[in-house]
C-alpha cells in the first residue's frame, strides 16, 4: 500500500472575469471540473476525484449525486442538508490507494464550513467499475 501526502489545497476566490474555480478547490470551472461527474457525462476515474466531486455536491446540495455514489450496503435514504451550513473549502491531506489500478482507496481531508471544519478519512471501493463512497472515520 503506499503512502502519499497531498499538498493541502484550498478554495480559492476568482478574480473578476475569470471563470470560477470548482467548489472542490481545483483550477478549472465547476462544468470541466465536479460538473461532468454530477452530470453523468463521466465517472470519476480515482476516489479522490470523487471525494472531491462528492464534496462539491455537498456544496450544491445535490442529493441525487450524492446517493448514486455512495455504496449501496451503507447509503442512507436520504439525505438531511442543514441549508445554514456554508462550506467553505476542501484541503486533501493524505491519500491511499484509490487509482485506475486499485480497487480499493482512502482519501483524508479537512472540510471548512464557516464556524468550523469536519476531518475525515473516507474509504472508497469500485462497484462495477466505478468508485463509490463506503464510509468513513471523522476526527476532530
Amino acid at each position: 500500500m503506499s503512502r502519499r501526502a497531498a499538498h493541502p489545497r484550498r478554495l480559492r476566490p476568482s478574480a473578476p472575469g475569470h471563470k470560477p474555480f470548482c467548489p472542490c478547490g481545483l483550477a478549472e470551472n465547476y462544468e470541466q471540473c465536479c460538473g461532468r461527474f454530477h452530470r453523468g457525462a463521466s465517472a470519476a476515474p480515482t476516489a479522490e476525484a470523487l471525494m472531491r466531486s462528492r464534496y462539491c455536491a455537498f456544496v450544491k446540495c445535490d442529493e441525487g449525486y450524492l446517493l448514486r455514489t455512495w455504496h449501496p450496503r451503507t447509503r442512507p435514504e436520504r439525505i438531511a442538508f442543514d441549508p445554514g451550513t456554508r462550506w467553505t473549502g476542501l484541503e486533501i491531506l493524505a491519500k491511499d490507494d484509490g487509482s485506475a489500478f486499485h480497487s480499493t482507496g482512502t482519501v483524508t481531508f479537512r472540510a471548512s464550513y464557516a464556524g468550523g471544519s469536519l476531518h475525515e478519512r473516507s474509504r472508497f471501493e469500485r462497484v462495477d467499475g466505478a468508485w463509490v463512497y463506503i464510509d468513513g472515520d471523522v476526527s476532530e
